[in-house]
């Protein structure tokens, strides 16, 4: 098990990160009802060699979700697939190119309540990155170290009326706050299936009311 101390963005980290990817078997939503959507994971570094993950806050004039946590990503095109979304939507929300060599492999899909299929691609970067967001579409972009997912409190979980399913929430000291899902969801299986290499499934978890709009 790897300790949530401080996790350096070097070549081992990026083998380390591989290997666990590429012994989990993502699970795959099959429900056609459900629009396609991918996501980037993606592991910078910063001037220290902190091993960090990105994450933006949306515009606050969006007509979905705005102001809320996300990660890079949107709807996937005719003809592309996950991986080809989750680079196309990095470079166009938030200006970091990256080849497709860069991804390490995927996680499950998340089925949100807002109606769609997430399938969330890890790409590892592996140096000091440089943004230029979006304004339109992202408000800030945020590089938080990824040790932030692993401290002993999390996730924490709730209940909601609505659902008799867990709600997740991810709190992240350095940001001052809590992630929700699907965002929250997906950072803690990239925490537990890439990071410590267990099988850890995510797709029960709820997500709070707010986001199902």
């Amino acid at each position: 098990m790897v300790e949530a101390s401080r996790l350096v963005a070097n070549p081992q980290l990026r083998e380390r990160l591989t290997r666990n990817l590429a012994r989990f078997s993502p699970q795959a939503v099959r429900d056609p009802a459900l629009r396609r959507a991918a996501v980037a994971l993606v592991i910078t570094a910063r001037e220290d060699g902190s091993a960090c993950f990105v994450i933006t806050r949306r515009a606050a004039k969006l007509r979905a979700h705005a102001g809320q946590w996300a990660l890079p990503g949107g709807r996937l095109e005719p003809g592309e697939d996950a991986v080809e979304t989750a680079l196309r939507e990095l470079r166009e929300e938030v200006g970091l190119s990256m080849a497709r060599s860069s991804t390490l492999g995927t996680l499950d899909d998340y089925a949100t309540r807002s109606g769609y299929a997430i399938t969330p691609v890890v790409c590892f970067h592996g140096g000091r990155a440089r943004f230029e967001p979006e304004p339109r579409e992202v408000a800030a972009v945020y590089e938080v170290p990824l040790a932030a997912l692993g401290p002993p409190d999390a996730p924490r979980f709730t209940r909601i009326a609505e659902s008799d399913r867990p709600v997740i929430q991810l709190p992240i000291a350095q940001l001052g706050t809590a992630i929700h899902a699907p965002t929250a969801a997906i950072l803690f299986q990239l925490w537990e299936v890439a990071v410590q290499g267990r099988d850890t499934r995510v797709a029960h978890y709820e997500q709070p009311r707010f986001a199902w709009q």
